[in-house]
């Protein structure tokens, strides 16, 4: 995946992935909420990932992931390298990036690979954990803290996401909701309803009462929801 807001800088690793045997481009976005959505219609192995970019910058976009595939930064800033390798990237690329530079990331990211399949199981990158979300709505992002959300609805085109005194309309699924949002935190507790675990006040037969709004539980997800709260 390609993940830059500037088209000629796009264009240019595009086509250095088209000479390079052994990387099919599976998908390239102008910016992270494309990025977003592209990673759950698509898991890829390797982005090149710009990090000047509007709204939210490839740092934050990495930050947020859980399991981040290799990652090779690519901007025109070379003060940002010591940010980009302290999050395990794989390389640093300067723009304009020539095919000779493009190549040289190319042994590194072969190499990594080799690591990753060999007996030897590699450590895990540290990637440092976020404690929020970015929102699409209409053509913005809007930033919200995980404490802040109560619960998450699925409607016809879009989700509805619940906060203590608003509501937001979301232009993301209930699915990629559920792909971002720690699994530790959140849970499908019906196919309409995504739940903040520590807003839940009581629950009595299929029902789950948060502050001053009671939601059903799904027969498929009741026995994952009680496992998960450590009720026999």
């Amino acid at each position: 995946m390609v993940v830059d807001d500037e088209p000629i800088a796009r264009d240019i690793i595009i086509s250095h992935i088209a000479n390079t045997p052994g990387l099919i481009l599976v998908k390239s976005c102008m910016n992270a909420s494309e990025a977003y959505e592209g990673l759950y219609q698509h898991p890829v192995d390797l982005i090149f990932l710009d990090i000047q970019m509007p709204v939210i910058t490839g740092v934050d976009f990495l930050r947020s992931l859980r399991n981040p595939p290799l990652v090779v930064f690519t901007t025109a800033y070379e003060h940002y390298a010591i940010e980009g390798f302290e999050l395990n990237s794989v390389d640093y690329l300067l723009k304009p990036i020539t095919y000779d530079r493009f190549h040289q990331a190319m042994q590194k990211i072969n190499d990594r690979f080799a690591y990753k399949n060999s007996l030897v199981i590699p450590p895990t990158p540290i990637v440092p954990q976020v404690d929020y979300i970015f929102i699409k709505m209409d053509t913005k992002l809007v930033r919200v803290n995980h404490e802040q959300i109560n619960y998450i609805q699925a409607e016809k085109d879009y989700s509805s996401v619940y906060l203590d005194n608003k509501r937001l309309f979301a232009s993301m699924h209930l699915k990629l909701f559920e792909e971002l949002l720690p699994k530790d935190r959140f849970l499908r507790v019906h196919r309409s309803f995504l739940v903040n675990l520590s807003k839940i006040k009581t629950i009595q037969g299929n029902m789950i009462e948060l502050e001053g709004k009671e939601l059903p539980i799904g027969a498929n997800y009741k026995e994952e929801l009680f496992r998960t709260l450590g009720i026999a």
